[in-house]
């Protein structure tokens, strides 16, 4: 038994040895209005979501962040996993937290700067860390350009699976791969399937650009670990159920 594997990865390696794929529901709290959170929490446990992401790529005050989560918790039982995009997005009211490293920015500081930095707050908080290559796909959105991202061309799933694989050799036990918030498209499917050809023990995480039930179906049919959508609960919660709905749906018939 792997004695770094805590609960919250724990459960999520369990029910994706379950389901196939997950999902995740990405709460923003710098577009959250904080009436709203009850709400969106509900929502997504209606839904039948795995597990919640806060944070953003942009500036959140601390305290903003621990309103969100102590409201969220309020109001759902999943698992509230901490998705920093710097040192100011660690409370201590998560359940866990991705422990990034943008491995395609051109900045050390989003490599290993950052993540020194917030190690002590971290283990001061004894946050559960889940060790996460955060690769940027595209120009990445505000996420790509807040990190100096260097983002993989669409038309490139190799350089995107060599990535994946580089992250599982240095340790990584999760590589995610960020379009950007409000992406046009998603990430292409033929980079989802390249990773999961060459990789054996990193689970895949894709997010940005996910606005159908068709989409996220494709992606959980091409070997996605975890689906994460984020900008759909600001403008058309209603979507959520029926794309939780439809990755159910592809993995019935899914060997992942």
């Amino acid at each position: 038994m792997n004695l770094h594997i805590g609960k919250v990865e724990r459960y999520l390696l369990e029910l994706i040895e379950e389901k196939g794929t997950l999902h995740f529901t990405l709460v923003d709290p710098d577009k959250t209005k904080p009436y709203e959170v009850s709400k969106i929490g509900r929502v997504i446990d209606d839904a039948g979501s795995d597990a919640v992401l806060v944070g953003g790529s942009t500036g959140v005050s601390e305290s903003i962040l621990d309103d969100v989560i102590k409201e969220l918790k309020l109001v759902t039982s999943l698992p509230i996993i901490l998705f920093p995009g710097n040192i100011t997005g660690i409370s201590r009211y998560a359940d866990a937290i991705l422990f990034i490293s943008l491995l395609n920015s051109t900045n050390p500081y989003f490599i290993t700067g950052v993540q020194a930095l917030g190690a002590a707050i971290v283990k001061k908080y004894r946050l559960e860390a889940l060790p996460t290559a955060y690769i940027i796909i595209g120009d990445g959105g505000t996420a790509g350009y807040i990190g100096y991202a260097r983002g993989v061309p669409l038309d490139k799933p190799d350089i995107a699976a060599l990535y994946a694989l580089a992250a599982e050799y240095m340790g990584m036990r999760y590589v995610y791969f960020e379009r950007g918030s409000g992406a046009p498209t998603p990430v292409p499917i033929e980079m989802v399937k390249e990773a999961r050809k060459i990789t054996e023990k990193v689970k895949l995480i894709v997010g940005g650009g996910i606005r159908s039930p068709q989409q996220a179906y494709e992606l959980a049919k091409a070997g996605a670990h975890i689906i994460v959508t984020g900008t759909i609960i600001e403008y058309d919660i209603s979507k959520l159920k029926s794309i939780v709905n439809s990755i159910r749906e592809a993995c019935r018939y899914t060997t992942k």
